[in-house]
């Protein structure tokens, strides 16, 4: 796959990666690294590098029983579905670009 558009779909597996992490911790607050790992079927490795990331964006914070939400969350959720739709017509219009072939 050309590096024009790998580096676009690792952004996006690696958000989708991201979001589930999130929506576990929402629904299990606190839960902890081995916990999501099984529950998302994702190495701990990766479970620990999204945990990083949403703790650097202010959306959970780790605690001693496990990562929880924080104020910051529930606005970040509030928005996160017109985030998404924007995301969907980019590439709706990626779509529409016809070229020669």
């Amino acid at each position: 796959m050309p590096i024009l558009t790998e580096k676009v779909r690792g952004e996006l597996e690696m958000l989708q990666r991201h979001l589930i992490i999130l929506s576990k911790v929402v629904e299990e607050e606190p839960i902890g690294i081995l916990k999501l790992a099984e529950e998302t079927k994702m190495p701990s490795h990766k479970v620990r590098y999204s945990l990083r990331v949403l703790e650097q964006e202010g959306l959970i914070k780790a605690t001693a029983p496990g990562a929880a939400t924080t104020e910051h969350t529930r606005p970040f959720l509030a928005e996160m579905d017109s985030l998404i739709e924007d995301l969907a017509r980019r590439a709706d219009d990626l779509k529409r670009i016809k070229i020669e072939r």
